[in-house]
C-alpha cells in the first residue's frame, strides 16, 4: 500500500504533481542560493563557508515557508511536498556529481557512489509505498479495549462485542490472554488519522508514519542517507583539491565550481543532523522505546511508575518506568525480526 500520507493525494493527479512542482521550484532557489556563498565569499575558509551557509540554508527555509509558500497555498491552493523536495534534493546532488564531480573520480568510486544513489531513490519509494504497521479497525476495537474492565482482578475479562468485532480483535484477544494487551504499542498518528503497530513517529520527509513494519527499512535508509552523503563530501573535496592543483577550472568564477563547494557544504551540514537522529533512533532499538512513547510517555500507562509520596507529600510521585526494556541484546534481536 501507499504512505498513509501521500495515498490521499495520488489519487488526484493534480494534488500529487502541482506540490512536486512547487518542491521543484524550491529546491532549484536553494541549491543556486547557496552557489553564492563560494562566489562571494571566494576568499574564506570553508569553515566560515559552512557557517554562512547555515544562515543562508535557514533563512531560505524561513521565505519557504513564510513567503513562497504561504503565497502559493493562498493563491492557488497547494504546498510543498516534502518527500518531492528530499526527491529533488538528492537528485540536484546527483546531477552536479554527473556533471561536475565525476571527472575527477576515479572509476570504481564512480560505480560505487552511482549505486549508492540509486539505492536511495529506491529506498525512497520503498518508505514512501511502505505500510507502517496500519490497524484496520484500529478505532472501534481500541475504544472498546479502553472500556474493558481489565485489570489485576480481573485480567481475562473481554467485551463480548469486542470478541466478535474483527480479525484484529480476535488477535487482541489473543494477546490479552498472554498478558501482552496488543493496544499497549498500537499508537494513533494525528496526522495520518489511523492507528499504526510500534508507532515511533510520523516522518515529514518520507511522507509516511514509521511503524512496526517499515522502522527497519526506516533506519536502513537513514544510514544509507549518512553513507552517501559522506561519500559526495569525500569525492566532491577530492575533486575540488585536484581542481586547484592543477587549475582544471577556477573555482571561485564557475558556476560548476561553485556548486561542488556549495553541494559539498549542503551535504555536510545533512550529515551532521542526520548523525545525530540516527544515533538517537540506535538509542531507541537498543533500549526498546519509540520516540512518541519517550516524549508521550506520560499519555501511556504501563511508561508511568507511582512512587508513594513521603511523609509531608501528599501527592504521589510519577516516574518514568520502561516495561519493554529486556537487555541490549534482546531488544536488538527484537528490531532485526520485526518484519517478520
Amino acid at each position: 500500500m501507499l504512505g498513509l500520507g501521500f495515498m490521499r493525494n495520488l489519487k488526484s493527479p493534480p494534488a500529487f504533481l502541482f506540490p512536486s512542482l512547487v518542491s521543484f521550484i524550491s529546491v532549484s532557489l536553494s541549491q543556486f542560493s547557496l552557489a553564492m556563498v563560494p562566489f562571494f565569499f571566494a576568499s574564506s575558509s570553508l569553515l566560515s563557508m559552512l557557517a554562512i551557509s547555515v544562515l543562508v540554508f535557514a533563512a531560505l527555509l524561513f521565505l519557504s515557508a513564510a513567503v513562497f509558500g504561504r503565497c502559493f497555498r493562498q493563491l492557488l491552493g497547494i504546498s510543498a511536498s516534502a518527500p518531492a523536495f528530499v526527491f529533488f534534493n538528492v537528485l540536484f546532488i546527483w546531477g552536479v556529481y554527473l556533471s561536475v564531480i565525476r571527472q575527477g573520480i576515479p572509476s570504481l568510486e564512480d560505480v560505487v557512489f552511482n549505486a549508492e544513489c540509486a539505492l536511495l531513490m529506491i529506498g525512497l519509494y520503498s518508505i514512501l509505498s511502505s505500510d507502517p504497521g496500519l490497524v484496520a479497525d484500529g478505532y472501534s476495537c481500541l475504544d472498546r479495549y479502553d472500556r474493558c474492565s481489565f485489570s489485576e482482578d480481573n485480567p481475562h475479562f473481554v467485551d463480548e462485542e469486542l470478541s466478535t468485532n474483527s480479525a484484529f480483535c480476535e488477535q487482541l484477544n489473543v494477546m490479552i490472554e498472554e498478558n501482552a494487551p496488543l493496544s499497549k504499542r498500537v499508537r494513533y498518528c494525528n496526522i495520518c488519522k489511523a492507528y499504526i503497530r510500534g508507532f515511533d513517529h510520523h516522518c515529514p520527509a518520507f511522507g509516511n508514519c514509521i511503524g512496526q513494519n517499515n522502522y527497519l527499512l526506516f533506519m536502513a535508509l537513514l544510514v544509507g542517507f549518512v553513507i552517501t552523503e559522506v561519500s559526495y563530501v569525500v569525492y566532491s573535496a577530492q575533486f575540488i583539491m585536484k581542481s586547484q592543483n592543477m587549475q582544471y577550472i577556477r573555482l571561485e568564477n564557475s558556476l560548476s565550481g561553485n556548486l561542488a563547494i556549495s553541494t559539498m557544504l549542503f551535504s555536510l551540514l545533512q550529515v551532521l543532523w542526520q548523525v545525530v537522529f540516527l544515533i538517537w533512533h540506535i538509542y531507541c532499538v537498543c533500549f526498546n522505546i519509540k520516540t512518541d512513547e519517550w516524549i508521550n510517555w506520560k499519555k501511556y500507562p504501563e511508561f508511568q511508575l507511582i512512587v508513594q509520596s513521603q511523609p509531608g507529600q501528599p501527592i504521589p510521585e510519577m516516574r518514568y518506568r520502561n516495561p519493554y526494556h529486556k537487555g541490549i541484546i534482546s531488544n536488538t534481536k527484537e528490531f532485526l525480526k520485526m518484519e517478520e
